[in-house]
């Protein structure tokens, strides 16, 4: 202990002071609560906003200036305030949206707990004009005087914040500069407004107008808000079940971003920020996006007030749940199996190689989308409507078979087996050359069919490499490595969830060299070896031969997968990686059984493996987040060849 420094010495006890217990002023009471409340500028442009649309206003204006350190204008529509009222909005503890505890345990409205214009109106100067319906004129009420006064008005509110934290002079000390401060009002203007499509927001930052939202629906409010490079590249997800539902736009893997800065979570309406619900979310997307990278989504929860407490924080971005775990479980499915719906599911709308995306066209293919008994669902990519209601196996989650939550949300049991697990267990083994038998048949069979298949029929093959393929909007794209890996993925995970892996003996065993290390995995953890479908044995202490694989990888590099499955066992242990690092593991599998450049396929196995995309979980994306297919459309070639002009 430095006993020099003076914050390093304890005052005797004799010396301490006899501070009678006293109440604080109630100024310094609302001064103290501020700093929970008003933590900057853009807590004031929050706590306005809300009111506001409490208020019921349909068209609400917000001006800034200086960052909204000088000055803050919020401009309702609404209901208003009585004169007679003014006063009483200025007070703590005052408000109108609650007046009993089982209200506040069900409230339905942003703002309850009437202490944020009383903590504004203790660090700056308020002026509150407001107008009801039947008022022959506003009324006016001033912080600094208490006075209230006619003045003109429309009928509604307006707040006016002026020179914030003039009066705790050491608080303004720590706000930034009035960029930062303004790109923070920003922010929670767009926060607000996303929530609220019905009504018409606008912004004014300084002398100019920054934005304006008109009156939308919400995906159309939900895509302005994550950007144009999401307006071809997403998928829509619509899922409820009993007192919950949730729906919202995803931003496809293919497009992510190096920041987490465009993802927005609402629960009833209220932007919330949850650690529980984030990892759910990320994790939705974990085995189709590197671990660096984020996704994009706008999403909304709708859950009976009462299974949730907005009253955690006087921010009130944090809430919690009555039963986390149950919901968890539902937005990580529902996000999950949206965005693993088949390639092609959405053709036509894929991003194009060059340009701005094409314009989406309706696609008139649908698939079955699992909900719970009772509820109804769908997911869509853009200008697809894919979804019907709701099939699922009784009582479990089709894709992983998870059991359904039996929580406070839980639902009837299941009717029906998912399409999408149909699909995976019905095709265990992928090998293009068995495959390409029903490719066949299926490309002759719909050749002259309406509907033919989302990804079209196969023209070629370029480099080795690429497959084209014709479909009704043009030219398909396939990156024949990417898209192969994903089907082998899919269908590997498939069968390791029904702990049902079919191998396939090597006619002549693969041996290779190994490391003592090897040698030792191979003798401990045969069973964690078996269940990936492998099987090896020690021949020696410096050799190990590989005798089966997986039926879907004997056409690939048996000791290279040999090798890397090894290597993981090895450095993360057999428990750890086949629970916590399964679809790490399987992706490595996978990769090394996909199809390699510059082998040749005939137009059967081309086919064979578009039909196994469009019937493949998430083939959208490749296991590591990279495109599997991109759609050329007639009018972007008409462009490039300037037809038409």
């Amino acid at each position: 202990m430095l006993h020099g420094h003076p914050y390093n010495r304890r005052m005797p006890a004799s010396h301490a002071p006899a501070r009678p217990i006293a109440l604080l002023p109630d100024r310094l009471v609302s001064q103290i609560a501020a700093g929970e409340v008003v933590e900057r500028p853009a807590s004031v442009v929050r706590e306005l906003l809300e009111n506001a649309i409490d208020a019921g206003a349909r068209r609400i204006a917000l001006r800034i200036e200086d960052g909204g350190m000088r000055r803050i204008v919020v401009t309702d529509d609404g209901c208003g305030i009585a004169p007679d009222e003014l006063a009483l909005a200025l007070a703590r503890h005052a408000t109108s949206k609650i007046a009993t505890l089982e209200e506040l345990e069900h409230v339905g409205t942003l703002g309850f707990r009437g202490e944020a214009l009383a903590s504004i109106a203790s660090v700056a100067q308020v002026r509150i004009t407001s107008r009801t319906a039947g008022a022959s004129s506003a009324s006016r009420i001033d912080s600094a005087t208490g006075e209230i006064a006619p003045a003109p008005g429309a009928v509604g509110t307006s707040v006016e914040v002026l020179d914030l934290y003039s009066q705790t002079p050491a608080r303004r000390k720590f706000l930034k500069s009035a960029a930062t401060e303004a790109a923070h009002c920003v922010e929670a203007f767009r926060r607000v407004s996303l929530a609220h499509e019905a009504i018409e927001f606008e912004l004014q930052v300084d002398e100019r107008r920054a934005e304006r939202l008109p009156a939308a629906d919400w995906r159309t409010r939900a895509l302005d808000a994550l950007g144009d490079e999401y307006a071809g590249a997403h998928r829509v997800v619509q899922v409820q079940a009993g007192p919950l539902r949730l729906w919202g736009v995803l931003g496809l893997p293919t497009v992510n971003r190096a920041r987490a800065d465009r993802q927005f979570l609402y629960v009833n309406g209220r932007f919330v920020r949850d650690r529980m619900l984030g990892h759910a979310l990320k994790q939705a997307y974990a085995d189709m996006m590197h671990g660096d990278r984020h996704a994009a989504w706008v999403l909304f929860v709708e859950i009976d007030p009462s299974l949730v407490d907005v009253n955690v924080h006087p921010a009130k971005i944090e809430v919690r749940f009555r039963d986390p775990a149950a919901l968890r479980s539902f937005v990580f499915h529902s996000v999950a199996d949206a965005l693993r719906a088949p390639a092609g599911a959405g053709a036509g709308v894929q991003r194009s190689v060059a340009g701005p995306a094409p314009t989406p066209q309706a696609s008139n293919r649908s698939l079955a989308f699992y909900a719970p008994a009772g509820a109804h669902g769908s997911i869509s990519a853009t200008g697809g409507s894919i979804g019907s209601e709701a099939d699922a196996a009784p009582g479990r989650w089709p894709q992983s078979g998870v059991p359904w939550p039996r929580g406070i949300f839980a639902a009837q049991p299941l009717a029906h087996e998912s399409r999408f697990a149909a699909v995976q267990q019905a095709g265990d083994d992928v090998a293009l050359a068995d495959a390409g038998r029903s490719g066949a048949a299926t490309a002759a069979g719909e050749e002259d069919a309406v509907d033919e298949p989302p990804l079209g029929h196969a023209l070629a093959q370029l480099h080795g490499t690429w497959v084209l393929a014709q479909n009704r909007h043009g030219l398909v794209l396939v990156d024949m490595h990417a898209a192969h890996e994903r089907v082998v993925y899919e269908r590997l995970k498939a069968a390791l969830a029904r702990d049902a892996i079919p191998t396939q003996a090597l006619l002549v065993p693969a041996t290779f060299r190994a490391d003592p290390l090897e040698v030792r995995v191979v003798e401990d953890e045969a069973e964690a070896l078996r269940a990936l479908g492998l099987e090896l044995t020690v021949l020696s202490p410096t050799a190990i031969a590989v005798r089966a694989v997986p039926a879907a990888l004997a056409r690939g590099d048996v000791v290279a997968l040999a090798r890397s499955v090894l290597a993981e066992l090895q450095e993360h242990g057999a428990s750890r990686a086949l629970e916590e690092r399964r679809n790490a593991l399987l992706a490595t599998m996978a990769c090394h059984a996909a199809v390699r450049a510059n082998r040749r396929l005939s137009i059967d196995e081309m086919n064979a493996l578009l039909r196994d995309m469009e019937a493949t979980p998430g083939a959208d994306q490749c296991n590591h987040g990279r495109p599997t297919w991109v759609q050329l459309s007639m009018a972007e070639l008409d462009r490039w060849f300037l037809r038409g002009r």
